[in-house]
């Protein structure tokens, strides 16, 4: 049996005021596999333990197949969580952690079958005599993986599963969950801060921030079309360029987004997105380019729908496969701020007022408004910026570009780029999405 799960509008709230989820909606259909995804601290594992009932959900509904379920105990919700810490009883075999919650629900009956089915399923036959201490930290997270699939539960809730795993085992252990959900069609809820895990993983991806769910959709959906510039930054590998850019739209020329030192030219005639932004004229933008829509080419290789630019090398990641080239454009970086800082907990709150008063509190305040703001733009030109800012904006590079790893490209080379405007996006200064025209998004609720 798989379940639905549905929330509306659920809201968490800690004493003294600390909202760490906020109006959170959001339906998850029986046997799909969903990926809360976001930064530490953004509400995600409270938002897990709510759909558990390891936390009271402080406004709001949670549904299981439709039946109000805001009451029920989590003894009663047959929900099966596996932690970030494995959880083991370190006194117990691994047949005895995988059967111990058997003999909970049903003390009359023997648990070995079902242990020794689960053990095979997992590959794990060998080790149902040792302890957690005789295991490793990937057969560890395979016994409490076990624990959780033997109880044959309708839904099934990860936190951060693999996070305390090397990468390698990390990238086998993902595989291996990804098959065994699919095998046995119940619903998952995954919590994670690892973008990769999340686009490999999930048939969709809820994107977090602050408590607020700021996009849900496929991986490809949340990818090829973020909604704001906060989604488009988490998501991606190179993380994705944004540059501070100014919109000109003169009546009797062509329509450019100057970046600084050079400008973008948008191709006539202009498309039903690109003129949607004459009415950001004069206005300052956000331009967001991921790694794959920039080309090393000079310009008469241009293709349609390609603008030219140029930019000095300034680092050269060689990965193997690919390469990552970093670029000085004379373009201003826009920064998300939070991007990857947690937000402000219970234990903080307390922090800060035993420190009220004193100079620590002063000098975080005044850290804390240098960082406010959805998207991270300075007034007025380049050239005006204080020499802080100027040097933040040139380090490490504003622009970095995929290639094949044939190119041999050294710093201080100057090198032609070729820009494909279709893969252009455009944000506000509140940071929403307004090329792509945010028309063709789906609603929250996809």
């Amino acid at each position: 049996m798989t379940r639905a799960i549905s929330l509306h509008d659920v809201s968490k709230t800690y004493t003294r005021g600390v909202r760490v989820v906020d109006r959170l909606s959001l339906d998850i259909a029986p046997g799909e596999f969903l990926v809360l995804l976001g930064p530490s601290g953004c509400g995600k594992s409270t938002l897990l333990r709510m759909i558990a009932g390891l936390e009271e959900i402080t406004e709001g509904q949670l549904r299981l197949d439709g039946e109000y379920a805001n009451d029920l105990l989590p003894s009663e919700r047959n929900m099966a969580m596996v932690f970030q810490n494995f959880a083991l009883y370190p006194n117990m075999t691994t047949r005895g952690n995988i059967g111990f919650p058997l003999r909970i629900e049903a003390p009359g009956e023997d648990p070995g079958p079902r242990v020794d089915a689960t053990a095979r399923m997992l590959g794990i036959e060998d080790l149902l005599d040792r302890f957690p201490a005789q295991l490793s930290g990937g057969e560890r997270q395979r016994v409490a993986m076990g624990r959780a699939i033997a109880r044959h539960p309708s839904v099934f809730l990860m936190d951060e599963p693999l996070s305390n795993l090397d990468a390698k085992l990390r990238n086998h252990l993902r595989a291996e969950i990804a098959a065994l959900t699919r095998q046995l069609g119940v619903t998952t809820v995954y919590v994670t801060h690892d973008q990769a895990e999340a686009m490999s993983l999930g048939d969709r991806v809820a994107v977090l921030r602050g408590g607020i769910l700021q996009q849900i959709g496929t991986p490809r959906s949340v990818y090829a079309l973020p909604r704001n510039v906060f989604v488009a930054a988490f998501i991606g590998t190179p993380r994705i360029n944004l540059l501070r850019g100014l919109v000109r739209a003169p009546l009797d020329g062509a329509m450019t987004i100057s970046l600084g030192k050079q400008y973008l030219r948008l191709p006539e005639p202009l498309s039903l997105d690109h003129q949607l932004l004459r009415v950001q004229q004069g206005r300052e933008v956000v331009v967001g380019l991921r790694s794959e829509a920039i080309r090393l080419a000079k310009p008469s290789a241009a293709r349609p729908g390609e603008v030219a630019i140029s930019g000095l090398v300034e680092h050269v990641e060689f990965q193997g496969h690919e390469v990552l080239v970093h670029f000085n454009t004379g373009s201003s970086p826009a920064l998300v701020p939070d991007l990857e800082a947690p937000r402000p907990a219970v234990h903080a709150a307390r922090r800060r007022r035993r420190e009220s008063g004193t100079v620590l509190a002063r000098l975080r305040e005044r850290a804390e408004a240098l960082r406010a703001g959805p998207v991270g733009v300075l007034d007025g030109p380049p050239d005006t910026y204080p020499e802080p800012a100027r040097q933040e904006a040139r380090l490490p590079g504003d622009l970095v570009v995929r290639t094949t790893p044939d190119i041999d490209l050294r710093r201080g080379m100057q090198v032609p780029l070729l820009v494909d405007i279709a893969h252009l996006f455009v944000f506000d200064q509140h940071g929403e999405r307004i090329c792509p025209a945010p028309a063709r998004l789906p609603d929250l609720g996809e």
